[in-house]
């Protein structure tokens, strides 16, 4: 996924839907629907089928940070081994890395979900980097890979020209000072989702499926599964399976392709803005406030929620997300702790702190050990049910 200025962007817009921003603004979908796709997805037993995480591939944000191969073949081989997920969403910008890393997924036997996420580019440039990855989604489907293929994410804020603004910031500004025409918006937001739509469908012959943040309007016809960022914060279980329940009108699979927290005390009842917590206007950035970091606050809060979604119906969930390299771990420097502010079930180490060129590993966060024990008890049930 990208970064803007610090900010990644899965979290701010999951954030600005939580605030109720996108339903404020967003009238109902009336794109054109696609035909066909989604009989082999009906007719799914209850709970929870496939458990997975969020794998993001970019350019990174300094050299010490920058994608490589080696590590994201190390990575996913934990992935499979330590997280005993099933399924990883493969997710970002750059067709070469998005490409590698699903190979690798592939290879390794784990289910792809293959979401390229490319913004703030020239609308033209967007759906051709869609096709170019849907193309390789086909040729690995074809070879026997398990692929689903979602066409992006959250259009309306990261496509120039659906809302207006030169940057996702400018965007923003301009919905909350109310200067955006909501229907010619949705109206734009509609086209370029029916031409997601076609192009990924021109390419791919699998499921497909669209990311939306959760107040997004769309019209689910175009696409085969259903795919929701879900950071809502409730006191019961129950409240979850109600909230989520509102989905099934649609009659498609649900899959939630985020869901977290950050680990400090009170980061889940933000409800997806526990990631604004950092004074990046000061040098080094700094954390505010005299927040508690709480590793078992963040483990807790995906462990409710994947009891949630076990009660419920769904096609997959995918924990976001797996490792956040640019806000790295200071062990006994609270206000220096930028892995307070990430979602990250691994922690970031470096091996030279105040080093931008540092290199660095991580480490499993109570997070990753509570998804590690539920997701191989998943795997025994299923094995056993066979």
């Amino acid at each position: 996924m990208q970064r803007t200025k610090g900010i990644k962007r899965a979290q701010f817009v999951a954030g600005m839907a939580s605030a109720g921003l996108a339903a404020a603004v967003l009238p109902a979908g009336r794109a054109r629907a696609a035909q066909g796709g989604s009989g082999q997805l009906r007719g799914a037993h209850g709970g929870l089928r496939h458990h997975g995480v969020v794998y993001t591939v970019g350019a990174g944000e300094t050299p010490g940070t920058a994608f490589s191969a080696a590590r994201m073949r190390k990575d996913i081989r934990a992935i499979r081994d330590e997280l005993h997920a099933d399924t990883v969403d493969v997710t970002g910008d750059g067709v070469e890395r998005l490409t590698a890393t699903a190979a690798e997924a592939a290879e390794q036997g784990l289910r792809i979900w293959l979401q390229p996420t490319l913004g703030d580019a020239p609308e033209r440039d967007i759906l051709e980097h869609l096709a170019e990855t849907g193309r390789f989604a086909e040729r690995l489907r074809r070879h026997g890979a398990a692929v689903d293929l979602s066409v992006g994410c959250e259009f309306w804020l990261f496509v120039p020209g659906i809302v207006p603004g030169a940057d996702v910031f400018e965007r923003i500004r301009n919905l909350l000072d109310g200067t955006v025409d909501p229907v010619a918006m949705q109206r734009r937001l509609d086209r370029f989702t029916a031409k997601a739509a076609a192009v990924g469908r021109s390419v791919f012959h699998g499921p497909l499926s669209y990311a939306a943040a959760q107040d997004d309007k769309v019209d689910w016809r175009l696409f085969d599964i259903m795919g929701i960022d879900y950071y809502s914060y409730f006191p019961h279980k129950a409240d979850y399976i109600r909230e989520l329940s509102r989905y099934r009108r649609w009659g498609k699979p649900l899959a939630i392709t985020e869901f977290g927290t950050c680990a400090y005390v009170g980061a889940p009842r933000t409800a997806g803005m526990g990631w604004d917590i950092v004074d990046r206007g000061k040098t080094p950035p700094e954390i505010k406030g005299d927040l508690v970091r709480s590793e078992r606050t963040q483990a807790t809060y995906l462990m409710r929620l994947l009891d949630a979604f076990s009660s419920t119906d769904l096609y997959a969930a995918m924990a976001f997300e797996f490792v956040t390299p640019d806000a790295p771990h200071r062990p006994g420097d609270p206000r220096h702790d930028l892995d307070m502010a990430s979602y990250a079930i691994t922690k970031t180490l470096k091996d030279r702190p105040d080093d931008p060129a540092s290199g660095w590993h991580w480490e499993p966060k109570e997070a990753f050990h509570a998804l590690a024990h539920r997701y191989r008890s998943a795997q025994a049930a299923r094995h056993h049910a066979r």
